[in-house]
């Protein structure tokens, strides 16, 4: 049995400790003390074999900078995005404090309601090393199925550009535009992840799997993603502070919407969905943007 030490405590750590806890010991601690049984200090947790991580993208810098101390643990990164400030994708943020054979990213179609219900998944655990790839592998439960990868750039980019699409699908049903338009907005922006990732050397067999199509379609359908309703808020006409408000939770997409489009414009990257998506969290009407989009 494994000591896994999880940071963060939100919907996504706690799924992550009830699941894992089948065949390890957990604790947890996050910024906000919980009363939970497991729940331990940070030094604790950090003194543990293996880490989990899910500190969100837009506060990870910061967070690792004073609070994290390296002493040879295998960390798993759990969340996904891009850095605003900085256009930073997550494995070159934890680069600077975890040698890049410690460190593995978690990617693939998965609610935290579904992994607390013990509802079958399936994720990828995405690392340089193979061996610290298959021992993170090796902590998750039989209601988890997982497969390993190398392509962590792959794996980053699908996790984080998927959130910018779900935003724009939620603006797609909130304008009750129809499934025909769903099914062309999420496969366009399949094409536009895939163009984007191609930039950086990503594997193209990785978007059209779990941790690309397979996230991409789950977070990009239901009202269960919170980008989703950043989506659907945005439709109703309301700003993205009044819709995050409303929320109460990190929405990854917004942040990683305003990433995209300093990338692209640095680069020259065609991304249209990802533009528009940054428009409207600008305050462009979400009708406009459409006969935008339909007018290219």
């Amino acid at each position: 049995m494994s000591k896994v030490g999880i940071i963060g405590a939100g919907k996504w750590g706690e799924a992550l400790a009830f699941a894992l806890s089948e065949k390890n010991e957990v604790i947890v601690t996050s910024r906000t003390k919980r009363d939970w049984d497991n729940f331990r200090s940070l030094e604790e947790v950090l003194a543990c074999e293996y880490l989990i991580v899910t500190v969100p993208a837009q506060q990870v810098s910061q967070w690792l900078k004073e609070h994290f101390t390296f002493s040879g643990q295998k960390i798993l990164v759990a969340a996904k995005g891009i850095e605003a400030s900085s256009g930073k994708f997550l494995n070159e943020i934890y680069a600077q404090y975890v040698p890049e054979d410690h460190l593995a990213f978690l990617s693939g179609p998965s609610f935290a309601s579904e992994v607390l219900r013990k509802l079958p998944t399936a994720l990828v655990v995405n690392s340089h090393s193979a061996q610290t790839a298959k021992e993170l592998a090796a902590l998750f439960p039989k209601f988890i199925r997982t497969y390993v990868s190398d392509d962590v750039i792959g794996a980053e980019i699908t996790g984080a550009y998927k959130n910018v699409i779900a935003i724009a699908a939620g603006i797609c049903e909130g304008l009750d535009l129809g499934h025909n338009a769903a099914a062309s907005l999420i496969s366009r922006g399949l094409v536009e992840m895939q163009r984007f990732g191609k930039v950086y050397g990503a594997q193209d067999e990785t978007f059209l799997g779990l941790s690309g199509a397979g996230d991409l379609f789950l977070t990009a359908s239901s009202s269960m993603s919170r980008n989703y309703r950043v989506g659907l808020g945005l439709a109703s006409g309301k700003t993205k502070e009044t819709v995050c408000e409303e929320i109460g939770e990190v929405s990854e997409g917004i942040g990683t919407a305003y990433a995209l489009h300093e990338i692209a414009a640095q680069k020259g990257i065609y991304l249209p969905i990802a533009a528009e998506v940054y428009a409207i969290l600008e305050g462009k009407s979400p009708f406009q943007s459409l006969q935008d989009l339909l007018e290219r």
